[in-house]
């Protein structure tokens, strides 16, 4: 069973009341998404992040494959933290931690995703000629996405990693 972890750090100048007001609320997720990905919220965006609360999406990760994908939110820190996990999707395992600190000149966005994808050894090949390359591409349009919305502190280099266990 091989693992997969993507690694984001982002440096924004906003205050951590703000970052938390926008990462928290789960409509503004299609805001970060890029566009050719058709990602619409069908429920669960109806109200503040809660333990529990349960999101339901269609997503077309490739051209011509629509899918649903449910997360339930595991665990809240407000102003800190956030956990989504996948309950249905394209992956076989999914689990996002969000995190947001504090740092001179605004705050620092951390995003950890552990992951596997489903197909065992087919799964493992369809990787990195699709999947690894399409979560980079919505990681990159999602810090330029960040960038325009609020800026970024420039002495600060964002992040972005993803590696295999």
């Amino acid at each position: 069973m091989k693992l997969y972890q993507l690694h984001s750090k982002q440096a924004l100048p906003i205050s951590k009341g703000e970052a938390w007001n926008f990462l928290s609320d789960p409509k503004n997720l299609k805001v970060i998404t890029p566009e050719h990905m058709g990602f619409n919220i069908l429920s669960g965006a109806d109200r503040p992040m809660f333990p529990g609360q349960i999101i339901q999406y269609t997503v077309s990760p490739f051209p011509g494959y629509t899918t649903k994908w449910v997360t339930e939110i595991t665990h809240v820190r407000v102003g800190e933290y956030f956990v989504d996990e996948q309950r249905f999707g394209p992956y076989a395992l999914w689990h996002h931690k969000h995190f947001i600190k504090e740092i001179e000149h605004g705050i620092e966005m951390e995003d950890i995703i552990d992951y596997k994808i489903p197909l065992g050894i087919l799964g493992q090949i369809a990787h990195p000629l699709l999947v690894k390359k399409q979560l980079l591409t919505i990681f990159k349009y999602r810090e330029q996405k960040l960038k325009e919305l609020f800026g970024a502190i420039e002495h600060i280099p964002n992040q972005l990693s993803l590696n295999s266990f």
